[in-house]
């Protein structure tokens, strides 16, 4: 989601708050978070650590961990944002609301050249690796950047550099979906396609919708999505996390989405849970996220489970990992208990993003083939 409610990357956004003092982390998870990162890991976390997996919905401003943001404040000194870790371990605990939108506005504003992308980007995928991540589709709000006076050759330039990089010197294949913020309006609508369809970066392989969703009805931007089918993109929007299934159904009714961003009202519907499962359309979940933003109240009542018994097609990821005080392997391990999932349960949850992902068939056939024989190793 980033803090608004998904769209994450724009700056103008009008988050919901998290659950108080989300925490970052390193030091303890927000008190939605089952999982203390800093216990030992159990035989069930070791494997999850080790497991080749594909993420599909990540924003990119939003998955700044510490040692990213010391960076990019290191580039800045005229930034408020601390560059020492312990220092930023206290400054990204959030008193509230409003302070969490302060300190999540601030880490926008360190992006403040191609550079800036560049470096974020690729330590985005560095940090991947480290999850065994082999494949990312990575969300991207082109808007919060041209805004801002970075020009718009500049921003796919750094992206693609630094995709290239992270394939050949880390082994993460990123690729992108460009983001509408739905708050910044038809403005925002207009440059997120023109800079899509115009420059059709080699990554990018879809185009999507995020921020509020109350308020900001889906089929006012049914023509730019029109635009951006017509060029060979997927259809990837945020719905039915904080509205309910008619969100949903106008995504693919209008936007012809073919994934959905969350989706957590999806249960309220078995008319939409029976046309997601027969139509193999996948929800993109983040449990995590979805607590801290009180989008579902407390883990024990998050939909998930509900989705898996209708038979509809769900992948696991971490939305913006490092403001939820998560990462990719926390998540699988929330889904693990919530499913009641062994490892070869596990194994099959990361096989089902990536038949959900962009990637070609070859490319999928290798992932799958990698996760198998990691599975029976």
């Amino acid at each position: 989601m980033g803090p608004a409610g998904r769209g994450r990357d724009s700056a103008d956004r009008h988050p919901r708050p998290p659950a108080p003092r989300l925490a970052w982390p390193g030091r303890s998870p927000h008190p939605g978070a089952p999982f203390d990162q800093e216990e030992p890991l159990s035989d069930l976390d070791a494997f999850i650590a080790g497991l080749p997996k594909a993420e599909l919905h990540v924003h990119h401003v939003g998955s700044a961990s510490p040692r990213i943001v010391s960076e990019l404040a290191a580039r800045h000194p005229d930034s408020a944002v601390p560059t020492d870790l312990e220092a930023l371990a206290d400054y990204f605990t959030f008193r509230d609301f409003a302070h969490f939108i302060e300190v999540y506005l601030s880490v926008v504003d360190l992006i403040r050249d191609a550079e800036d992308v560049r470096l974020l980007t690729y330590e985005v995928a560095r940090d991947m690796a480290r999850q065994q991540i082999r494949y990312a589709e990575l969300t991207l709000t082109p808007f919060s950047s041209t805004r801002r006076g970075i020009p718009d050759a500049a921003f796919v330039e750094a992206i693609e550099d630094a995709r290239k990089a992270a394939e050949s010197e880390l082994g993460v294949v990123l690729r992108w979906c460009f983001d509408i913020p739905g708050e910044a309006g038809l403005e925002a609508a207009e440059e997120t396609a023109r800079i899509a369809c115009g420059l059709q970066p080699e990554g990018l392989v879809s185009f999507g919708l995020g921020g509020p969703e109350i308020g900001v009805p889906r089929p006012q931007f049914k023509p730019y999505f029109d635009r951006a089918r017509a060029v060979g993109l997927h259809s990837v929007p945020h719905a039915g996390e904080t509205t309910g299934p008619g969100t949903i159904w106008d995504a693919l009714n209008e936007l012809g989405a073919e994934r959905i961003g969350h989706g957590t009202s999806a249960t309220q519907d078995p008319r939409l849970l029976a046309h997601l499962a027969e139509h193999r359309i996948p929800l993109e979940v983040c449990p995590t996220s979805n607590i801290a933003t009180r989008a579902v109240r407390t883990l024990e009542e998050h939909p998930l489970k509900e989705m898996v018994g209708a038979g509809v097609l769900v992948t696991i990821n971490s939305d913006d990992p490092p403001m939820f005080g998560t990462d990719l392997n926390t998540e699988y391990a929330v889904a693990a208990r919530l499913l009641g999932l062994d490892p070869t349960g596990l194994a099959a949850l990361a096989k089902n993003a990536v038949e959900a992902s962009f990637m070609d068939a070859p490319a999928k056939a290798r992932l799958s083939a990698e996760i198998d024989a990691y599975t029976t190793s």
